[in-house]
Formats: structure tokens, C-alpha cells, sequence
């Protein structure tokens, strides 16, 4: 597949400096791209990197210094645009209609015509696959489960019982939707007194997946105790998330690796979590905020507030703590000098 650059500027908004006759084949990175590929520069790091660059062109933001005679598609979000042309490279696989002969569809499920169903995948009793869903190896919906159109299971991916996927969803390899919630109450005394024991509470509710929502390999969202766990309108999320039963997550939220929500919390629009954060349960953290890595959050978080530290503080707290921190060592040493001065004035008096 190949476009000229001015095409690919019309495609996204932009504006050709240079050539925009130039046949484009590929996007590459600035490091190894040569004759014919199209690069991404949105950083001063990468200036060096950029000026070396043989790639036909580069996109660009609109005030980003270029190298004399470079070839450039400026864009007002060159990021955004990149991301386009990428794609238009690289378009997502369309359902191809069939169900494998392999794969296992019970009779009473609906599965649309125009789904595509590969080798081991599994749709339960009542279950309902929409069009154009794309069911991988291994991927498993179980009863009285539903998907909306346009969904896209890879391999392993499970849907559990009852739980509803909207449209547009993609579950990556492994990634579980409506795994039980980690429930339970202790017993002192056990069965026929057998002494105590953890007694599971039964997580009879389901998880609630809204349209063009991502899930990241084995990230989990747990299904609720009672009532459903919700996961917003395009939010993302990332490899190795959980998501605590009766969660509420809401629109465009995002979700960074190894993050996870303990139950009952809810999450406002817009929310990003950055890797590792950690936030207790029946919480509330209002819309845009934003959770530095490794944030432990143990109280409601305000509206737009940015978080870092464990436990979480705001960021200018944190930095004054973090300058403190780093002068402990000095500090200590002139206590001690201190001391030792009291100490001989105490002597001769």
C-alpha cells in the first residue's frame, strides 16, 4: 500500500514542507528508517536522532525545529496524526464470516453471520456474539453472555457468565471479564465445628463493559457481588490491571500497568492511573484526576488533583517532602554537632 505524503497530510489534517510528491510504502522509526518511510518526531530528545534520520519524512508538530531540507508533514497534534497513518499501514483485521468446524457454538447461543469464530473458541447457552466479532483460538464466552458488534477476542480471552461487552471492545490474550470477586467473611467456627475458616461470599453479579473500552493481556475486572461491576465509554486498560467487584469506572479512564482498584470504588471521567498505583476500596476519585506510579490512595481523591507517594499527597507536598528527604543525611550530621556542642556548653556550666 502506498499514498504520496500530500495525500497522507489530507488524510490527518496536515501540511507538507518539502515534497509532498513523495511515495510513502511504510512507517519506520527515525533510527532505521530509509527511502520511502515515514518517521514520528514529537520530542527534543530524539533531535539528533531526527537530523540522522534517512526516512522520506517525518510528521511533526506545528512549531517543531526541522533540520535544513528535511522533508516534513506538520500537524497540529503529531502524535494523533502519526497514530492515523500508522493505521492506515496497518488497518485492524476484518471478520472473516464463519464458524471453524473446531470451534463450539451451542444451539441456543446467537451468533451473528458476519461474526468470525476460529479453532476453540467457545460460546455457552444463551450467549450472544454480535456482528463482526472476532473470536481467537481458545477465547471463551460463557452463558448468557453478550457482545455488542466489532468485538475482538484473542486467544484466552474470557468472557464469563451473564456479563455484557458494548461495542467495539477488545479483550487482549488472557484478559478476564467477570472472574469472581475476592469475597469472603470469616467463619470462627466452621463447618460442624471444625474451627475457623475463610466462608466465600458468592459473587452473583456481573461486570458491565460500555463501548470501545481495551483491556491489556491478563487484566481482570471482577465481577460484583451483587449488581454489576462498570467499566466506562473508551476507557483503557492496560496489561496486568485488576479491577475490584462493584467497581465503577467511567469514561475515557486510564489505567497503566500492574494497577489495582480495590471494591466498591468509583472512578470519575477521564482518571489516569500511572503503573502500580494502588487505590483501597469504597473510594471515590473525581474526574481528572491524576495518580502518579506507584500512588497509594487511601482517602477520596478531588477533581483534577495530581497525585504522588505512599501513602498519595499532592504533587507540591510531595516534592517539598521529597527535597527534605534528600537532605536528611546533612541534617542528621548537625544534630549530632549540635548535640555535642550542648553537651560541652552543659559541661562547663
Amino acid at each position: 500500500m502506498t499514498f504520496s505524503l500530500a495525500e497522507l497530510a489530507a488524510r490527518v489534517g496536515g501540511e507538507v514542507v518539502g515534497d509532498g510528491a513523495l511515495e510513502i510504502e511504510r512507517v519506520a522509526p527515525l533510527e532505521s528508517g530509509g527511502p520511502g518511510d515515514i518517521s514520528f518526531c514529537s520530542s527534543k530528545k530524539y533531535r539528533l536522532a531526527f537530523a540522522a534520520s534517512q526516512a522520506s519524512a517525518v510528521v511533526v508538530g506545528q512549531d517543531e525545529d526541522v533540520p535544513p531540507g528535511r522533508t516534513v508533514l506538520r500537524a497540529r497534534n503529531a502524535s494523533l496524526a502519526f497514530a492515523k497513518i500508522s493505521t492506515l499501514f496497518h488497518p485492524p483485521a476484518l471478520a472473516m464470516p464463519g464458524v471453524a468446524e473446531q470451534a463450539f457454538v451451542h444451539p441456543s447461543a446467537n451468533v451473528d453471520p458476519s461474526a468470525e469464530l476460529l479453532p476453540f473458541a467457545f460460546v455457552g447457552p444463551e450467549a450472544v456474539v454480535g456482528a463482526r466479532c472476532i473470536l481467537h483460538p481458545g477465547a471463551y464466552v460463557g452463558a448468557g453472555a453478550r457482545l455488542g458488534e466489532d468485538c475482538v477476542l484473542w486467544p484466552n480471552a474470557v468472557v464469563r457468565e451473564r456479563c455484557t461487552l458494548g461495542s467495539r471492545v477488545v479483550l487482549a490474550p488472557g484478559s478476564v471479564v467477570g472472574s469472581d470477586g475476592f469475597g469472603f467473611t470469616l467463619d470462627m467456627e466452621g463447618e460442624g465445628g471444625s474451627g475457623p475458616r475463610h466462608y466465600k461470599i458468592p459473587q452473583v453479579g456481573t461486570v458491565v463493559v460500555e463501548d470501545d473500552v481495551e483491556f491489556g493481556a491478563n487484566a481482570c475486572a471482577d465481577r460484583a457481588t451483587l449488581g454489576a461491576t462498570r467499566i466506562g465509554r473508551g476507557t483503557k486498560i492496560d496489561n496486568l490491571v485488576q479491577v475490584g467487584h462493584n467497581v465503577e469506572v467511567g469514561p475515557l479512564c486510564i489505567l497503566c500497568g500492574q494497577v489495582g482498584i480495590a471494591g466498591s470504588t468509583k472512578l470519575g471521567t477521564g482518571v489516569v492511573a500511572g503503573g502500580q498505583a494502588g487505590i483501597a476500596g469504597h473510594l471515590t476519585v473525581e474526574d481528572g484526576a491524576r495518580l502518579a506510579a506507584q500512588c497509594g490512595i487511601m482517602s477520596d481523591v478531588e477533581t483534577g488533583v495530581t497525585l504522588m507517594g505512599s501513602p498519595a499527597m499532592q504533587l507540591r507536598e510531595y516534592l517539598r517532602v521529597e527535597v527534605a528527604m534528600r537532605r536528611l543525611p546533612e541534617l542528621m550530621k548537625r544534630v549530632r554537632e549540635l548535640e555535642k556542642k550542648l553537651e560541652g556548653l552543659e559541661g562547663r556550666s
